[in-house]
């Protein structure tokens, strides 16, 4: 079965990572890769500002990273392979990061997974009204979410 790329666009809370994304993304993805060396890591936890400020990124993209809004850092290109090494940098796990883009704690989002994941319902298509909805997404760190 193949899938257009506009029937891949219409999954409510999935976005597509494809050439476009990864060319705007590719400043953000390439910090997220610098700190797999220690001494980046440490440059970063000291002035994360200065940090971003030697990367090729546009000002959502850092603001973003500031802000400790996944979701941003997807829409701006991100991609979560890259963003994980971000977010180990801060002493996070893949769950915690993940709860913190669905606006639930990091016990209820186990909890959710355990429990089989997400609805289906109101989750189908863009403009339905189900959790995995847009307008249904926290905003990072700003909402008292961001990991």
């Amino acid at each position: 079965m193949s899938f257009s790329d506009s029937a891949l666009r219409n999954i409510p809370g999935t976005p597509l990572f494809d050439a476009d994304q990864a060319r705007k993304g590719y400043g953000l993805n390439q910090f997220c890769m610098s700190l797999v060396n220690p001494v980046n890591r440490e440059r970063f936890l000291a002035d994360p500002g200065a940090y971003l400020a030697g990367w090729p990124m546009n000002e959502a993209q850092r603001q973003a990273v500031l802000a400790r809004d996944l979701n941003r850092c997807i829409a701006e290109g991100g991609n979560i392979f890259f963003l994980v090494k971000w977010g180990a940098t801060l002493g996070c796990s893949v769950q915690q990061m993940v709860a913190s883009m669905t606006g639930m704690t990091e016990s209820e989002y186990r909890q959710m997974m355990l429990r089989g994941g997400r609805s289906i319902e109101g989750n189908r298509h863009p403009g339905e009204d189900g959790d995995a909805q847009p307008h249904h997404q926290p905003q990072g760190s700003a909402a008292g979410v961001g990991f």
